[in-house]
C-alpha cells in the first residue's frame, strides 16, 4: 500500500503571467489548492507520480544557467503518454520557482523521442491549470497539471532556487583552477526533482534532450556544458546541445558547467577535467578501456556508445556518480598509482548494473549497488588479478560488519528494506553494496562460474533498459539458475530469503581472505613490542595493506608509538586520500594531537561524505564537539548541501 502522508490544508498562491484560458483568451484558468492536490505517494514510497496514470516518455529541456543568481532559468517540456485520459499529470518538485504551465498535442507524425524543439506541434500551446500541494521536507512538493484532452505535451516555464538539493555552485576559490565558478548536479537519490519538474522515481525511465546557454564573459571562453547524453552541437558561442536516446531515470540526468578540458582515453572513452587536473586524470584512468572489454566480455555489450569521466572539484560529495556515458569523480581517488580506480570499475559496473536495469524503488538498492560491487571486484580480478580483487574484498567486508554493529534499526541489515516515510539515503549503506555482492559470490562459488556468468548476463540482457525489484530477480533466479542448474559438490543451493529478507549475514556466508593482509596481521602482533616500529618491514605495502594497518591498530597502542609511526612513514603527509583519512581519525581518537592541522585542511578542502561522517564523529568520540563546530561552521557553506544536511543532523546544528 503506498505511503500515505497527511498535511495541513492551506491555500496556495500561484503564478498566472503569461497565461491564456483555454476557454477565454482574457481569463487564466483557475488554479488547484493544496486541499485539492493529494500528498499520497504513488506506486514509489518516494515519488508523487502516478506513472500507471500518465507517465512521462520524453524530456526536452532548455536552460540558461546564471552563476551571479545561482540558478537555473528556462523550461521543461514533457512528453506524456496517458494511460488513463482523464486522470491529471503527477510530478515530483523541490522548492522550484514556476512561473507557467501550458499543454499542447504533438503531431501524430513526429518523433516522441526526437528533439521536441523540432516537433510539429498540431495544436498551439495553451495554458492549463496546475498546483502544487503542501511541502514535505524528504520528499518536496506533488505537482499536478490538468490535461485538457488530447493534451500529451506539457510545458513548464521556472527556475531553480540558489540552494537547490540537486545543485552545488561552486565559486571559484572553491576549485582546482581558482579563476572560474563551477556547477555540477547530484540527483540521486531523489535531488532531480530540485532542478527538473518530472517523475522522479526510478521506476521511471525517459530519453532526453537539451539546450544549455552558458554565458562567456570576456576571460571565460574555455566555460563549457557538459551532461550525461551525447553532444549534438552548440553555436560555439555557449550554446550547447545533449541528446539522451536511451531512456534513463530521472536520477541519471546530470549537469556539469565549469572550465574544463578533454583529453582521449581511447575509441569509446576520455577524461574531462580541469586543466591543471587533466594530466593526472588521464594517467590515473588509463586502464578504462581494458575495464569496459573485460566486462563486455563477461556481462554483454556496453549500450551507452561511449564512456568519459568528468573530474569534479573536491566538494563532490560522493566518490563517483554513474551517470550514463559520464561518470562524475571526486579528484580524492588521483592517488598517482592507480591503487584507488577500483572506484571507476565501480562506477563503470554502473553501466549494466543500476543503469542499464535500474532498481524500481530506492527500498531494493541492492540491485544497483550490490550487483555493482559484485562486477567492480570481477573487473579488478581481470585486471589487477585475485590478490588485489581478494584485499579489496576483505576491506568490504570490515566496513559491512562495523555496519551491521552500528545500525540502528535492525530492519535495516536486510538487502530489501523498508524506507516508507524515511529519506532513501538513508538506505546507502554497505547492507545493500557488501551484503549484496556477498550474495552473488556465494551463488558464484554454489554454481561456478560457468553456470553463474551466463546467468548474470542474460539477467542484464532480458532486462536491458527497465526497472525491476528483489521479487522479479527471486523469480528469475529460480526459474534460470536454481531450476535448470545444480550446485558443485558439497556447495548449499541458492537461498534468496534469506539474504534479501532476513537481517545480517546468513551463517557460512563466503568470508574473503588475503594472504597479503596475513603479512600485515603478524606485524600488528610485534607493532606494541619495544622496537616494533623500527623493525616493521613494509617493502612493497600496497595502500590496501595500510589501511588494514591502521584499520587494525591496537585500541591501547601509545601516542608515542602513533608518533613513531607518523615520524618514520610520513602518514600525516599522505597524499593518498584513504590511507590519509584513515590515519587522521586513528589520531584524533587515539589523542595524537599533531594530526590537527591536517585535519582541519582536510575538513575545509574535501566534501566527500565518506570521508568527513567519520571525521566528525572522531572529534564528537573524542569530546571535542567545540572543535568539529568550529570547523563545520567555517567548512559548511563549501559542502554540498546533501553533506550539509547528513552533518547537520550529525552535529545537531
Amino acid at each position: 500500500m503506498p505511503f500515505l502522508r497527511r498535511f495541513a490544508v492551506v491555500m496556495v498562491g500561484l503564478s498566472t503571467s503569461c497565461r491564456v484560458g483555454a476557454s477565454n483568451p482574457h481569463t487564466p484558468p483557475p488554479d488547484l489548492t493544496f486541499a485539492q492536490i493529494s500528498s499520497e505517494t504513488g506506486e514509489d514510497p518516494h515519488s508523487y507520480a502516478r506513472p500507471s496514470q500518465v507517465v512521462v516518455r520524453h524530456l526536452g529541456l532548455e536552460w540558461i544557467v546564471s552563476f551571479e543568481e545561482r540558478r537555473l532559468i528556462g523550461s521543461a517540456t514533457l512528453h506524456v503518454e496517458r494511460l488513463d485520459a482523464s486522470a491529471p499529470l503527477r510530478l515530483d518538485s523541490r522548492s522550484l520557482d514556476i512561473e507557467a504551465v501550458e499543454t499542447a498535442s504533438l503531431g501524430k507524425s513526429a518523433d516522441s523521442r526526437g528533439d521536441l524543439r523540432l516537433a510539429e506541434i498540431e495544436r498551439p500551446w495553451i495554458a492549463t491549470t496546475w498546483g502544487r500541494g503542501a511541502r514535505d521536507p524528504i520528499l518536496g512538493e506533488p505537482l499536478e497539471i490538468v490535461l485538457p484532452a488530447g493534451a500529451d505535451l506539457v510545458r513548464i516555464r521556472y527556475r531553480t532556487v540558489p540552494d537547490a538539493t540537486g545543485l552545488q555552485w561552486l565559486s571559484p576559490e572553491q576549485t582546482a583552477e581558482g579563476t572560474d565558478p563551477f556547477l555540477y548536479s547530484q540527483s540521486q537519490a531523489i535531488h532531480a526533482r530540485a532542478w527538473i519538474p518530472c517523475q522522479d522515481s526510478p521506476g521511471v525511465r525517459t530519453t532526453y534532450d537539451a539546450v544549455v546557454r552558458v554565458p562567456h564573459p570576456p576571460g571565460a571562453e574555455d566555460r563549457v556544458a557538459l551532461m550525461s547524453a551525447q553532444a549534438t552541437g552548440g553555436d560555439g558561442q555557449g550554446e550547447h546541445h545533449f541528446a539522451m536516446p536511451q531512456p534513463v531515470p530521472a536520477y541519471l540526468v546530470a549537469l556539469a558547467v565549469g572550465r574544463l578540458e578533454f583529453e582521449a582515453l581511447g575509441e569509446r572513452s576520455g577524461v574531462w577535467a580541469e586543466p591543471s587536473v587533466r594530466s593526472a586524470a588521464v594517467a590515473e584512468f588509463g586502464d578504462i578501456e581494458r575495464m569496459m572489454s573485460v566486462t563486455e566480455s563477461l556481462y554483454g555489450p556496453y549500450r551507452w556508445d561511449r564512456y568519459d569521466v568528468l573530474v569534479l572539484p573536491p566538494a563532490f560529495p560522493f566518490g563517483g556518480m554513474e551517470n550514463p556515458r559520464l561518470t562524475f569523480v571526486t579528484p580524492t581517488i588521483l592517488a598517482g598509482d592507480r591503487s584507488l580506480v577500483s572506484l571507476v570499475a565501480h562506477e563503470l559496473a554502473h553501466s549494466w548494473s543500476g543503469n542499464l536495469v535500474t532498481n524500481t524503488t530506492w527500498e531494493d538498492l541492492w540491485l544497483n549497488e550490490g550487483f555493482t560491487v559484485y562486477i567492480e571486484r570481477r573487473i579488478m580480478e581481470a585486471l589487477y588479478g585475485p590478490g588485489r580483487a581478494e584485499m579489496e574484498a576483505v576491506l568490504g567486508r570490515q566496513d559491512l560488519d562495523d555496519e551491521l554493529s552500528a545500525l540502528a534499526r535492525p530492519g535495516d541489515a536486510r538487502l530489501h528494506v523498508d524506507l516508507s516515510g524515511r529519506d532513501p539515503d538513508e538506505g546507502m549503506s554497505d547492507v545493500a553494496y557488501e551484503k549484496g555482492a556477498l550474495f552473488l559470490r556465494e551463488l558464484e562459488q554454489s554454481y561456478g562460474r560457468e553456470v553463474f556468468d551466463p546467468f548474470v548476463r542474460r539477467w542484464f540482457d532480458e532486462h536491458a533498459f527497465t526497472s525491476v525489484d528483489s521479487k522479479e530477480f527471486e523469480a528469475f533466479l529460480h526459474s534460470e539458475l536454481v531450476e535448470v542448474a545444480s550446485p558443485v559438490e558439497g556447495a548449499r543451493a541458492a537461498r534468496p530469503g534469506a539474504w534479501i529478507h532476513e537481517v545480517g549475514v546468513p551463517e557460512g556466508a563466503p568470508q574473503p581472505r588475503s594472504d597479503a593482509f596475513e603479512v600485515v596481521d603478524a606485524a600488528l602482533a610485534d607493532l606494541s613490542r619495544e622496537g616494533g616500529v623500527e623493525a616493521l618491514s613494509t617493502e612493497g605495502w600496497t595502500p590496501h595493506q595500510w589501511l588494514h594497518l591502521l584499520r587494525g591498530l591496537p585500541a591501547d597502542l601509545p601516542v608515542s608509538t602513533l608518533a613513531a609511526l607518523d615520524e618514520r612513514f610520513s602518514l600525516t603527509a599522505s597524499r593518498n586520500y584513504e590511507i590519509l583519512a584513515q590515519w587522521l581519525e586513528v589520531g584524533v581518537t587515539r589523542g595524537y594531537l599533531a594530526v590537527d592541522e591536517r585535519l582541519e585542511q582536510f575538513l575545509r578542502m574535501v566534501g566527500r561524505r565518506k570521508f568527513l561522517l567519520p571525521l566528525y564523529d572522531a572529534l564528537l568520540r573524542a569530546d571535542r564537539r567545540d572543535d568539529a563546530l568550529r570547523i563545520y561552521r567555517e567548512a559548511r557553506s563549501g559542502y554540498h548541501p546533501i553533506t550539509q544536511h547528513s552533518l547537520d543532523l550529525q552535529l545537531e546544528e
